[in-house]
């Protein structure tokens, strides 16, 4: 099978989308069909077996320079003035740019591919590859509707404005996904909300769970005389510094938690100088106890889960969680949020992790506490997550589920002319 996997960016690490098109795009390969992949910045990074087109664009959110006025010279076509034009305006133009950029690539190639898959654009061009003839499936790893109510619950006075401006690209996705005739995601809790969200006819949404490589993401070799006066160590991996991944609970949490114990925290997450993660971590006085880190390969990423004590998800919603899965691949004790999918992924039994209300510090400090002053409890816990990794989420099963939606929209699509 010849596969156009379309991603509008694409981070190479501790990102959930580029997670997404490597894993994929290589048990994909591994089963034995051809992939390339059309990638907006910042582009992934690939098996050698797994083609990369890069599509250009104005690059306008990249770092350090987010929000930057493109030179008249960038300006190539229509497309990039909209682009720049939608930024100017407050709103978010990358879903429908890349879109049309990836529908005019693909023009001239339609005979080159059995089906495209769409990675949670849901922009117009797709529409204009269906009239094309190309079967079109697409992922929703979780309604953006979630980020923007739990946004605009924040927002104040004009900031709201901002807020519903920047989300206006919603409108666009609502359409694209009543239109096509396959839509994947990624666990029953984000099938649900898709469906009610962008109000998908029934029988369209199917869900495909996300997986993990349990090769890299293992446990380290347990230390056989820890020491008792370290401090506690915690992990949070949040790709984004965004109110959905719930860091602000977390830091309040740590706070609180620190005046009783001594405690560090490594946050997996590339913050904005200044941002408004920055100020709360020096408002409450954390900052001393944060280690930040970012761009981590897999490799470093599992090895920082699998030393921490305990690895914690604070999201306020998520529709599937790959930082869980990574924590109880590496056999790390976890506290997450019952929030969106995260109590399908790590399961309801809590015997691969302790559960609280999203959004609640105090209840996130106690469930820390009980398992700071219980490390046997946290060896259990780390061996019941294991075990659930390995027996649920793998990139082969994934891939396997893929093609199998993929070919369902092959057969149900219309005869192309040769």
């Amino acid at each position: 099978m010849r596969i156009a996997l379309l991603s509008y960016r694409s981070k190479p690490h501790c990102g959930g989308q580029g997670v997404y098109v490597r894993h994929l795009s290589r048990g994909l390969t591994r089963l034995g069909h051809h992939v390339e992949v059309f990638s907006g910045p910042p582009y992934p990074e690939l098996d050698p077996e797994v083609r990369l087109t890069r599509v250009p664009s104005l690059d306008l959110y990249r770092e350090p320079d987010p929000f930057r006025t493109p030179r008249p010279s960038e300006i190539r076509d229509w497309i990039d003035v909209a682009e720049v034009a939608t930024m100017w305006t407050a709103g978010f133009p990358e879903p429908l740019t890349f879109s049309l950029r990836a529908a005019r690539l693909l023009a001239d190639r339609a005979d080159e591919f059995d089906v495209v898959h769409d990675n949670q654009c849901l922009g117009y061009g797709l529409l204009r590859i269906q009239r094309s003839g190309l079967p079109v499936v697409a992922t929703v790893h979780h309604p953006i509707t979630e980020d923007r109510r739990i946004d605009l619950a924040r927002a104040r006075g004009r900031r709201r404005l901002t807020v519903r401006r920047w989300y206006a690209f919603l409108r666009m996705q609502k359409r694209v996904a009543r239109r096509l005739p396959a839509l994947l995601t990624v666990s029953e809790a984000a099938e649900q909300d898709v469906a009610e969200a962008f109000d998908v006819p029934a029988g369209r949404l199917h869900t495909v769970p996300l997986g993990v490589d349990t090769d890299v993401f293992t446990p380290s070799a347990a230390d056989p005389d820890p020491d008792p006066a370290a401090p506690l160590r915690l992990v949070c991996v949040a790709s984004a510094d965004m109110p959905l991944k719930g860091v602000p609970v977390l830091l309040e949490a740590l706070a609180k938690l620190r005046t009783e114990r001594d405690v560090r925290l490594t946050l997996v997450s590339r913050l904005a100088p200044g941002g408004d993660t920055a100020r709360l971590m020096e408002q409450l006085s954390v900052t001393d106890v944060v280690d930040v880190v970012s761009g981590l390969s897999d490799t470093a990423l599992a090895r920082t889960l699998a030393t921490a004590d305990i690895a914690c998800v604070p999201s306020l919603y998520e529709g599937f969680c790959l930082p869980a899965v990574e924590a109880m691949a590496c056999g790390t004790a976890l506290v997450a949020s019952a929030a969106g999918a995260i109590p399908e992924v790590v399961g309801t039994d809590s015997a691969a992790a302790v559960l609280v209300a999203a959004g609640d510090a105090e209840e996130l400090v106690a469930a820390l506490t009980a398992l700071a002053d219980d490390p046997r409890r946290r060896r259990r816990m780390g061996a019941a997550g294991r075990a659930r990794a390995l027996d649920r989420y793998s990139w082969e099963s994934v891939a396997a589920h893929t093609v199998t939606r993929y070919q369902a929209a092959i057969d149900a699509a219309p005869t192309r002319e040769a």
